[in-house]
C-alpha cells in the first residue's frame, strides 16, 4: 500500500498564549495592527503536511513515500523518519536553503496564528511523481505553487488517483486553476471555510465540484464532516477525543485516514469515520508526530466509536 505524499516537510516552533487573541485585538484598529503575545514556552517539532500524513499512515501500517525538498537543517528530521521506517529516497536536500518553518501561535480557544518561511519548499518542483514507481494512491499537499500544479497533472497522466489538498495554499490559484485541479482529482478534500472560498473562486457549487470527482469532503471541526458526491451527501460524525490537547496537524492525520481507508477499498463511510478517529487521537497529543499506536489499537478504537469493526 504505496502512496506517494506529495507536500513540505517542515519544522514547526509551536507556542501557547495563555489568553484569547480577541481580547487583544481590536477590530476596529486592525488596519494599524501592532500586538505582542508573551509565550513563555516554546517547542519545535516535526511537521509539514506531507511529513504529517506520512507519519500517521505509518502509524496505521501503510508505506507512505513524502515527496519534498529540505534544507541543511534537515539533519534531526532525516533521523527521525529514519526511525520511524519512513522511506526518503524522494526527499531532496538543497544545502543552500532552508527546511520549511512554521512558527504557530495558539490560543485558549485553539485559534492559530501562523507565519510560514518556505525556503526549500519553493524549489519542490524538481520533484516529479513521473519518476517514482510503485504507487498507487497519491495526494497534493500544500507546497510550492509549481508543484502542486506538476503533481496533478502527473498523477492524471499516469492514472494514479489522488486527493487534491489546497489547504493553506488556496491563496496561490485563481479560479480557472482550480477547476482544473478538480476535473484532474478524484477527491478533493478542504475544511468548511476553504470550501466557502473554492466554490466563490471556481464558480461552482458543492454539487458541482461532487458532480466532477468521486468524492468532495469537507471538514468541520467539532461538527465532523461531510462526503459529497453525485448520489448526495453521506454525514461523517466526529470522533470523541479523551481530552484536547493540541489541535495542530488534525486535518493532517484525518487525511492520513482518509487515504488509509480509500486504498484498502473501504466504502466513504468507513473512510470518514476512519479519518474522524485519527484526527482525534492527534487532537490528544501536543505537536503533529507524538502520538502512538498501531493498527490493532486504532481498530479497536474504531469499533468503541462507531460499533462496528474495520
Amino acid at each position: 500500500m504505496s502512496a506517494l505524499i506529495c507536500g513540505s516537510l517542515a519544522y514547526d516552533s509551536i507556542m501557547v498564549f495563555q489568553d484569547q487573541f480577541k481580547n487583544h485585538i481590536l477590530p476596529d484598529k486592525v488596519h494599524i495592527l501592532n500586538v505582542s503575545f508573551l509565550v513563555p514556552q516554546m517547542r519545535r517539532e516535526f511537521g509539514g503536511c506531507a511529513g504529517n500524513i506520512a507519519y500517521n499512515l505509518k502509524l496505521l501500517g501503510a508505506d507512505p513515500i513524502p515527496m519534498a525538498t529540505v534544507g541543511q537543517d534537515f539533519g534531526p528530521y532525516r533521523e527521525w523518519f529514519a526511525a520511524q521506517g519512513i522511506r526518503l529516497d524522494q526527499v531532496r536536500e538543497l544545502p543552500e536553503l532552508f527546511t520549511a518553518q512554521a512558527f504557530i501561535t495558539t490560543d485558549l480557544d485553539n485559534n492559530q496564528i501562523i507565519a510560514f518561511h518556505p525556503g526549500a519548499m519553493m524549489e519542490s518542483h524538481k520533484n516529479h511523481v513521473r519518476d517514482v514507481e510503485g504507487v498507487s494512491f497519491g495526494i497534493v499537499a500544500p507546497d510550492g505553487r509549481e508543484a502542486m500544479l506538476q503533481n496533478a497533472t502527473e498523477f492524471a497522466e499516469a492514472g494514479i488517483p489522488f486527493i487534491f489538498d489546497p489547504g493553506q495554499a488556496m491563496p496561490l490559484f485563481n479560479g480557472e486553476e482550480f477547476r482544473h485541479f478538480i476535473e484532474q482529482a478524484d477527491y478533493v478534500v478542504v475544511n468548511d471555510y476553504e470550501s466557502n472560498l473554492l466554490q466563490e473562486r471556481t464558480g461552482w457549487n458543492e454539487a458541482e465540484i461532487a458532480s466532477r470527482v468521486t468524492a468532495y469532503i469537507t471538514t468541520r471541526g467539532p461538527r465532523g464532516s461531510e462526503v459529497h458526491t453525485s448520489e448526495g451527501t453521506i454525514a461523517i460524525p466526529p470522533a470523541r477525543e479523551r481530552r484536547i490537547v493540541d489541535p495542530t496537524g488534525c486535518g493532517d492525520a484525518y487525511r492520513a485516514g482518509l487515504i488509509f481507508g480509500l486504498m484498502r477499498g473501504d466504502d466513504l463511510a468507513t473512510s470518514g469515520r476512519m479519518a474522524s478517529l485519527m484526527g482525534a487521537l492527534k487532537v490528544e497529543h501536543p505537536g503533529t508526530q507524538n502520538q502512538r499506536f498501531d493498527y490493532a489499537t486504532f481498530a479497536a478504537q474504531y469499533k468503541e466509536q462507531f460499533g462496528h469493526a474495520i
